[in-house]
C-alpha cells in the first residue's frame, strides 16, 4: 500500500521501520521541524526524520499542515495516511487526501484518555493496564472509529518513558494488522463505546510531588507518570529538588518518620508521606548534577525536610 506517515518522537521510529519493513511503499515522511537539544541548543533533527533519512524516504519538515504541506502531500498520491505522535493538528482538505483516510495509532484504550498525554495522565491516575488503539482519524479528537486495540500490564512505578517505549512495540503491532485490515476490508471499523477522559498536556507544575498531602502509593505513581518529562521535583526550602527515581520501600517504616522528612534508614534513604514511604534513590539538588539519595542525605547530616 502506498502510504504518507507522519510522526515525530521516538517512540513512532518503531511504526515506521515496521512499515517499510513489510514492504508498504513509503512514499513520504512528515515530521516536526528540527528543534535546539541539549545545554549547546544544538538544531537536532525529530527521531523520526532520523530514521527516514536512513530509510532513503522523502521527508517534509513542518510544525504547521497548512497549504504548503497539503499541496506536498497531495502530490505524493497516498492510498492512506498514518500518524504516530506527530505533534500537530491534521484538518481537511488534508485530512481527506489519502484514498482510505488517515488512521492514528493512539496510546491509550479509547475512548479514555484522549489527548496529548494519555500514557502520563494514565499512570498519573494509578492505571497499571495501559491500552493502545489504532482508529481512523477524524476532525473531532480522538474520536474516529476502531480498528484495533491492545493492552499490556505495567508495574506499579514504571516510568511514562519505559512504558512508552514498550507501547511502541505493542503499538506497532497493532498498527499492522489494521493497516492489513483495511487493505482486506476499506470500510473497517467500529465506533468507540464508552465514558471519554481528557489527557492534558503536561507542565512543569504537574510534576511536583507535595509528601504532606499524598500516600506513598499515589506519589509513586504520580512520579512514573511525569518521569522522565516534565520530571517530578518537591521543594526544599524555595529550590527544587528533582525526585530522580523513586521506589517502592520493602521494609519496617520508621513509625516516627514525618511525611515530607527525608531520613537514612540505615543506608537507605527515605521519603515519607501521608502514608507509608519510599526510597529515595537518585534525586538532583538545584543546581548539582543527579546523585544518590543516601549520598545526597549524608552531606545533609542523615535528613531534609521536603515539601
Amino acid at each position: 500500500m502506498r502510504i504518507l506517515f507522519a510522526g515525530t518522537p521516538e517512540f513512532a521510529v518503531p511504526s515506521l521501520r515496521a512499515l517499510a519493513a513489510a514492504g508498504h511503499d513509503i512514499v513520504g515522511v512528515i515530521t516536526r521541524e528540527d528543534a535546539p537539544l541539549g545545554r549547546k541548543r544544538v538544531l537536532t533533527p525529530s527521531p523520526v526524520a532520523q530514521a527516514a533519512e536512513e530509510l532513503g524516504l522523502e521527508t517534509l519538515k513542518a510544525n504547521r499542515l497548512g497549504e504548503d504541506a497539503t499541496a506536498w502531500a497531495e502530490a505524493r498520491g497516498a492510498e492512506l495516511g498514518v500518524i504516530v505522535a506527530y505533534g500537530g493538528l491534521l484538518r481537511e482538505p488534508l485530512l481527506s487526501l489519502p484514498n482510505h483516510g488517515w488512521i492514528n495509532l493512539h496510546f491509550s484504550d479509547l475512548p479514555r484518555w484522549r489527548g496529548a498525554a494519555p500514557v502520563q495522565r494514565a499512570l498519573m491516575d494509578g492505571e497499571q493496564d495501559l491500552g493502545v488503539t489504532v482508529f481512523r482519524l477524524v476532525e473531532a479528537l480522538d474520536a474516529g472509529d476502531v480498528l484495533t486495540r491492545d493492552t499490556t500490564s505495567f508495574a506499579p512505578g514504571t516510568s511514562a518513558g519505559v512504558a512508552l517505549t514498550e507501547l511502541s512495540s505493542t503499538g506497532t503491532e497493532a498498527l499492522m494488522r489494521a493497516v492489513d485490515l483495511l487493505a482486506e476490508n476499506p470500510s473497517a471499523g467500529e465506533p468507540q463505546v464508552g465514558e471519554d477522559t481528557y489527557a492534558h498536556k503536561l507542565s512543569r507544575e504537574d510534576g511536583r510531588i507535595e509528601p504532606h498531602t499524598v500516600s506513598a502509593a499515589a506519589a509513586l505513581a504520580h512520579w512514573a507518570g511525569v518521569t522522565p518529562e516534565p520530571g517530578a521535583y518537591a521543594l526544599l526550602g524555595e529550590q527544587a529538588v528533582k525526585l530522580t527515581e523513586l521506589k517502592a520501600f520493602v521494609g519496617d517504616v520508621p513509625a516516627d518518620l514525618a511525611a515530607g522528612e527525608a531520613r537514612l534508614v540505615g543506608k537507605t534513604a527515605l521519603l515519607g508521606f501521608a502514608e507509608g514511604a519510599l526510597e529515595l534513590s537518585r534525586v538532583q539538588p538545584a543546581g548539582k548534577p543527579a546523585m544518590d539519595g543516601n549520598a545526597w542525605l549524608r552531606g545533609r547530616g542523615g535528613k531534609a525536610e521536603l515539601a
